[in-house]
């Protein structure tokens, strides 16, 4: 079976940690990720000044269809982007997978996909995703969406992601290989 397909988009003023972290992390757990920039530039500057090169623009997977669409955090800039929006309500239609962390789940509140669901968002932007139960957790999946807050919870929001794309057991695999271990009880 070949592996879970997913796209993790960037545009500027994006968490590098959140990014970079999750994107090491999923491809590690065996998922075929494909980073995209929201720019008119395969290089992208995140939040703290760090450039990275992205794998594809937009243009280029707009009509491609992934087991999970990622969005990391760093700015609230990514519900300017229309056709992202589009992407992710499609994805959310055919009862496609999306992960948010930090300032991206901002994406999900604007489009009104959080109402009635529990998630998470970087702490002080709660008003953002008006309609959520926010959780006490640190990452938080409401049926196809899983969220986190920040940078400090990159590492097990990807590890879930892994989880929930490959199983416990690859999640387990990757946590080990990465010295990372789970929370106790939910996460």
């Amino acid at each position: 079976m070949a592996n879970p397909k997913a796209a993790l988009f960037v545009i500027a003023g994006f968490e590098e940690t959140e990014a970079l972290c999750t994107a090491d992390i999923l491809r590690r757990g065996k998922v075929d990720l494909v980073i995209v920039s929201l720019g008119d530039s395969l290089l992208v500057k995140g939040r703290s000044g760090i450039t990275i090169q992205t794998d594809k623009l937009f243009g280029d997977i707009a009509d491609d269809s992934f087991d999970m669409l990622v969005i990391p955090g760093g700015t609230t800039a990514y519900v300017e982007h229309e056709r992202l929006l589009r992407l992710v309500q499609r994805q959310n239609d055919l009862g496609g997978k999306l992960a948010a962390i930090c300032a991206a789940p901002v994406v999900f509140g604007k489009l009104g996909l959080l109402h009635g669901r529990r998630a998470l968002i970087y702490p002080g932007m709660e008003e953002w995703i008006k309609g959520a139960e926010v959780s006490g957790g640190i990452v938080e999946t409401d049926g196809n969406i899983t969220t986190s807050k920040g940078p400090g919870t990159a590492v097990y929001f990807a590890l879930r992601l892994v989880e929930i794309l490959r199983g416990k057991e690859e999640a387990d695999r990757v946590a080990g290989e990465f010295i990372a271990q789970k929370p106790a009880g939910n996460w």
